[in-house]
């Protein structure tokens, strides 16, 4: 009976810890705006966040367009993002990806979840012409 007791206090306590550690994770707005044939971005509430547990809350504005959010680790802020001229695309096989919420029609919703270290970040629509007409914004993560 004690056994099952330690047991059930040690699940009690693990699952505390990570309510926790879920709850202190920090919190990122971002907004994907723009429409075909005009200027397109990604909007953050953050430029700069703190290392760790990160919740990226993501919300296609546009009014007819489809829109998504990849996060890319950068090797250093001023790196080169290859683009496939012909697609109209970035070539995501030749960099870091960490995660994406894809194919957001208008006003759908969507979240990722990340845990990231000190460094430099991007956030990029990869739909065709898009990153191209300006949806890419950086993100920096800090100590």
């Amino acid at each position: 009976m004690k056994m099952m007791t330690r047991a059930a206090v040690a699940a009690a306590g693990l699952f505390l810890l990570s309510a926790n550690a879920f709850a202190a994770a920090t919190t990122v707005n971002v907004m994907l705006m723009g429409e075909g044939g005009g200027g397109m971005k990604i909007g953050v509430d953050k430029a700069s966040i703190p290392g760790g547990d990160v919740v990226f809350n993501v919300a296609n504005h546009a009014m007819t367009e489809q829109h998504e959010m990849i996060l890319v680790k950068l090797n250093a802020a001023d790196q080169q993002i290859p683009l496939d001229m012909k697609k109209h695309r970035v070539e995501e096989a030749q960099l870091k990806t960490l995660g994406e919420v894809a194919d957001l029609q208008p006003s759908d919703t969507g979240s990722l979840k990340a845990r990231l270290k000190p460094g430099t970040y991007m956030l990029l629509c990869n739909i065709k012409g898009h990153y191209e007409a300006g949806m890419w914004t950086k993100l920096t993560v800090t100590n």
